[in-house]
This record gives C-alpha cells, sequence and structure tokens, in this order.
C-alpha cells in the first residue's frame, strides 16, 4: 500500500488566468512554486487513509526578496488507495497555527516543514514563513471559502518518470530518486451566490522529494569535504618542509597563507551551522568542520607564525616580552580581518559569487611578493598544483553539480570563469618557479642586480700567500678559497668576503645574512 506522508514540490498554474477572482490573493503571476507537506494514518476502513498537512504557494518560480508573496493553508482529507485518489478540504491557517507542531505530526525528516521547505524552495532563512513577523505579508483566505484540493498520487519508477516545464524555466529531473511519487490534479472552490469563485481553479504538478537520498548526497559531500582537507594537510605539510628555513620562510607571502586560513575558518563555521541546523547530519558536517579547524587553526597559522618571525629575525632575540607583542599584533590582525569578513558578507550576501572570485585570487600576493624580492623558488610545485586543485573542489560542486545536495542553480559559465581565473594564478607561478620570478619583465626595465661573481677588490682583503696562489680562507666550511684566479667557484658579498659558491649558497638557503659580519645580503 503506498504511503503519501512525505514532501512534495512542484509548480502551480491557474487554468483561467483571465477570469481571476478579487478574493484571490494578489499574486502578479498566473504560475509558481509550491510545497506541500503530508502526514497520513490508516483508518478502520481498508484502503483510506486519513491524510492532513500544509501547502503553500509562491507567487512565482523563484523566491526573491525580503518579503515575498504566500499563501498557506492547512489541508485535512482521505487518500483511497484503491484509486490513488487524494481528497481534502483546505482552510485559511494563521501565521501562529502555522508555526505550531501537531501533535499528530510524527517526529521525522519528512515532517520537519521549517527545515524542509527551506532546503525544498532555496529562499534564504530571513525569506522563510518561519522568521516572518507577524506583520509579513503572509496572506490568508476569508474563512466563508471552501477550497477543495483533488489529486492522483502515482509510484514513479525511477529512471522512468520524468516531466519539465520549459516555458516555465523549471525542470523536475527523478532519475537518481529511487521512491519518486507523482502528485497531479487540481484546486479549486465551488461557486458562492453574488460572490463567484473565492479562489480560481489552479492545476498543480508536484513530485516527492527522496529525503535518504538527500541525506545520502550530503554525506557524500562531507566525506569529500574530510578527503579534500586531509590532502590539504599534506600539501601544506610538504610546503612547510620545503620553506623550513628562515630565508626560505621569508620568502613565502603572509597574505596568501592568511587569506587561505580564512577561507577555511569560514568553511569551519559553516559545516559547524549546517550541522547544528539539520541535527541528523551533525555528526558528519561536524567531521567535515573539525579538519577544516585542524587546517586553520593548527597548520595554517603555525606557517603564517613562521613566517611571521622570518621577516623579523631581529625580534626572536630581543626576548619573551617583544615576541609576546608580535604575536598578539598578528593575531589581532588574523581575526579582526575573519570577523570583518563575516559582517561584510552578511551585507552583501546578494554578490557571494563575486565575493569568492576575490577569495580565490590567494595566488595573486605571493606573484606580486615574488616580484617584488625576486625571490627564487618560494613554493614548492606540488604544493601550487595540489591547493589549486583542492580549493575547486567546493565551489565546482556547490555551482556546476545539477545534483548537489544544496539545491544551488547550476552556473557553468561562473565555473568556467573561477577554474580558469585560479588556474591561470597556479600557471603563472609555475613559470615563475623554473624561469625566474621576473621572467616577464624585459630587462632594461629590472632594477640592477648584485652580482656575487664580481671583481674582487684585493686591496680590501686580508689576502695570505701560499706560493704563487692568493687565497683566503671560507669561514663556511674554513678551507681555502684561491682567488687568484676568477671562476665559479668563489663568490663575494657586497661587504667583500669570499666564499666558496656552493658554501655560501647553502648558507643563503638558510640566513640571508654574511656569515663573517652579518650584514644582510641581497638576493642570488
Amino acid at each position: 500500500m503506498l504511503n503519501v506522508s512525505g514532501s512534495y514540490k512542484g509548480i502551480w498554474r491557474t487554468q483561467n488566468p483571465e477570469n481571476g477572482s478579487v478574493r484571490f490573493p494578489d499574486f502578479q503571476n498566473s504560475m509558481g512554486t509550491f510545497v506541500v507537506e503530508l502526514s497520513s494514518s490508516t483508518t478502520e476502513i481498508h484502503g483510506v487513509h486519513y491524510v492532513q498537512g500544509h501547502i503553500l504557494l509562491w507567487d512565482g518560480m523563484y523566491v526573491k526578496g525580503n518579503d515575498p508573496q504566500l499563501l498557506q493553508m492547512r489541508m485535512e482529507g482521505v487518500y483511497v488507495w484503491p484509486f490513488r485518489q487524494l481528497r481534502m478540504v483546505l482552510s485559511s491557517a494563521s501565521e501562529a497555527d502555522f508555526l505550531k507542531v501537531d501533535d499528530s505530526f510524527p517526529s521525522n525528516p519528512y515532517h520537519l516543514l521549517g527545515i524542509f521547505s527551506l532546503q525544498v524552495l532555496q529562499e534564504s532563512p530571513r525569506s522563510h514563513p518561519h522568521t516572518r513577523k507577524r506583520n509579513g505579508a503572509v496572506m490568508e483566505m476569508s474563512k466563508t471559502c471552501k477550497v477543495h484540493l483533488s489529486t492522483q498520487i502515482v509510484s514513479a519508477i525511477a529512471g522512468i518518470f520524468y516531466f519539465s516545464y520549459v516555458d516555465m524555466r523549471l525542470n523536475f529531473n527523478l532519475t537518481d530518486d529511487h521512491h519518486a511519487y507523482q502528485m497531479r490534479g487540481s484546486i479549486e472552490s465551488p461557486m458562492i451566490e453574488d460572490e463567484g469563485e473565492c479562489f480560481p481553479s489552479i492545476a498543480i504538478n508536484a513530485t516527492s522529494v527522496n529525503v535518504e537520498a538527500y541525506y545520502t548526497k550530503a554525506v557524500n559531500y562531507t566525506l569529500m569535504v574530510t578527503f579534500i582537507s586531509f590532502l590539504q594537510v599534506l600539501f601544506l605539510i610538504r610546503q612547510m618542509e620545503h620553506s623550513s628555513t628562515q630565508s626560505g620562510a621569508a620568502k613565502v607571502s603572509l597574505l596568501m597563507i592568511g587569506q587561505q586560513a580564512i577561507m577555511d575558518a569560514y568553511l569551519c563555521l559553516l559545516h559547524l551551522t549546517a550541522g547544528i541546523l539539520v541535527e541528523s547530519l551533525f555528526n558528519a558536517f561536524a567531521t567535515a568542520a573539525f579538519f577544516k579547524f585542524v587546517i586553520f587553526s593548527i597548520f595554517e597559522m603555525r606557517y603564517l607564525l613562521a613566517i611571521w618571525k622570518a621577516r623579523r629575525p631581529a625580534t626572536s632575540g630581543e626576548g619573551w616580552e617583544a615576541m609576546r607583542r608580535e604575536l598578539s599584533v598578528l593575531y589581532s590582525r588574523f581575526y579582526g580581518f575573519l570577523l570583518g569578513g563575516i559582517l561584510i558578507m552578511y551585507e552583501l550576501h546578494s554578490m557571494l559569487r563575486y565575493i569568492l572570485v576575490v577569495f580565490y585570487a590567494f595566488w595573486i600576493p605571493q606573484i606580486v611578493a615574488n616580484v617584488a624580492r625576486d625571490s627564487r623558488k618560494p613554493l614548492h610545485p606540488h604544493y601550487i598544483l595540489g591547493i589549486t586543485l583542492t580549493r575547486l573542489a567546493i565551489p565546482l560542486y556547490a555551482f556546476g553539480c545539477p545534483r548537489n545536495f544544496m539545491r544551488i542553480e547550476v552556473d557553468v559559465g561562473w565555473c568556467i570563469g573561477i577554474s580558469s581565473f585560479l588556474l591561470l594564478q597556479a600557471f603563472f607561478l609555475l613559470l615563475q618557479h623554473y624561469l625566474g620570478s621576473r621572467w616577464f619583465i624585459p630587462r632594461k626595465f629590472l632594477p640592477e642586480k648584485y652580482s656575487y661573481f664580481r671583481r674582487i677588490d684585493r686591496t680590501a682583503l686580508q689576502i695570505g700567500l701560499n706560493g704563487d696562489n692568493m687565497v683566503v680562507d671560507c669561514v663556511i666550511c674554513m678551507a681555502a678559497v684561491d682567488i687568484g684566479q676568477r671562476s665559479s667557484d668563489c663568490m663575494v658579498t657586497p661587504c667583500d668576503h669570499v666564499f666558496h659558491s656552493g658554501c655560501l649558497q647553502r648558507w643563503m638557503d638558510i640566513k640571508m645574512e654574511c656569515p663573517t659580519c652579518r650584514r644582510s645580503l641581497p638576493p642570488l
């Protein structure tokens, strides 16, 4: 026997738009979206179920603005299973009654009206009728108006049932649901003397929403986020090993790591909030939020601290008080940007896609820093490619997957744009890694670069004679450096100290200062 309990999403259309009723809500469109919540229970009559629930009719295909036109009504009737017929009487529901939970409604996901209607209609919380104030524009029908619903509810086999209204830009494809039900019928009211119809005849066409399939998609999404977070931790550890020295950490852009840390903090808060709102999915979303918390609070904040200390080597020798002041400045700036970004996104939530484009420009600070400092290979290629691909996974799922659990409308153009934008940044970084940080700038526009293989001013050196050769000691390896014949085997610093080329290059990978006099050294 078919159980009609559940949630149904569909569209309504007035059958005679030219004969509108003066008592019908002032909808601007002749078609719109509606959601039905049904709860059925068996009766003593075989094949007859008692059914009650709610129906919400929205004006138009999409909910727009903070106060959309909405009609809500209670329903009560019977479902005759042998004939697949649903007959119900509709009555106006005041907002107080609408918010009240009936004892007869079982406590299961099908009847969580406040949460599930929000997911089905893709509206923001502030526009949902459950959060609207008493003076909202929720319309009610007259008490003398009698409205009847007459539909058929039949089972639709997965992969067979498919219907669409192309002209209304609304498409329902149920090929991925295994227990779909189709509801087709009409809502109308009998004629009242001297008043005509109080409710015009409208045709309704809806399908059930498979909550189990929805939960499965949500769990699969959290597994994807958890796996991606694990990969990001591995790539970040690889990068931290690549720049473990003071010189290597100083080459990494503080803004680049900080921007990614803020993104992960937002994702942590977002998944944690989703888990709190949908209690049955709390464990799945909390796991994804935990991994994001580990990334930004442990690994990325630790890396930010290492970069901050590498940029200020003098502070490390001034004691704990100076270090504590520096840490306070770092953390206050980070959490200041974090809270400020939350306020900005709240006020500009309608421009979310443009805000995401700004967030996904996180490689640009590193590109600019490479050019400004002429840094040599600050980022590991695996880190560049790995972070680029993993960062694209969530936005491509949300805006590019037609069956994403968030039910966001697919935007292929935006997905191509954000992917091209981020991949172009990564490609530019890889070119800087292999061709040099300033490979694209003509030499005539570049500032003069110091040459470590310049001619040696021998009068400034304390030269010891060893036979016919002129030699000095390399203070790094304590071996002699023959400067009698100039070659690439020795390098001279701006302070006229001579070292073996290999010794000085390895030293500069650790510290950018002269081993003899501690003077700052220019980049190679």
